[in-house]
């Protein structure tokens, strides 16, 4: 499953490099998908290593919760999430599948703290409970 998720999130990358509609970067992902945006100045800040290791080690989890990894580590290539969202420095931020920013912090997070934070959304409590999304 390791794998899987190294390679979905390669995948996201290249979305969130300017592949996505310029206006709304996030809207394919709109009732689908719960986006979690992770900026860094770079691959090699070691915030962003240890929040993609974070997240790695609880791929199962992300899955489950229809979690979408989009990164962006290039500030100079100016990209729509970037626009959007403004970050400084490194940043996560969770998005909900309505679209609206759930969660933004200047640290990496534990994967249990995103589960925890997702978990109390009420479209994942409908989820949880069998209903629909």
């Amino acid at each position: 499953m390791r794998h899987a998720l190294t390679l979905f999130i390669g995948l996201a990358a290249i979305f969130a490099g300017g592949a996505l509609a310029e206006d709304d970067p996030l809207a394919a992902y709109k009732w689908e998908a719960r986006p979690v945006i992770i900026f860094a100045d770079s691959e090699k800040d070691p915030r962003f290593q240890k929040q993609i290791a974070n997240l790695s080690a609880r791929s199962d989890d992300m899955t489950e919760r229809d979690v979408v990894i989009l990164m962006d580590t290039d500030p100079s290539a100016d990209s729509a999430l970037r626009k959007l969202f403004r970050p400084r420095d490194f940043q996560i931020i969770l998005v909900g599948k309505d679209g609206q920013t759930k969660l933004r912090r200047p640290h990496p997070i534990s994967a249990e703290d995103l589960n925890r934070q997702i978990d109390r959304m009420p479209m994942r409590r409908r989820e949880m409970n069998g209903g629909q999304s």
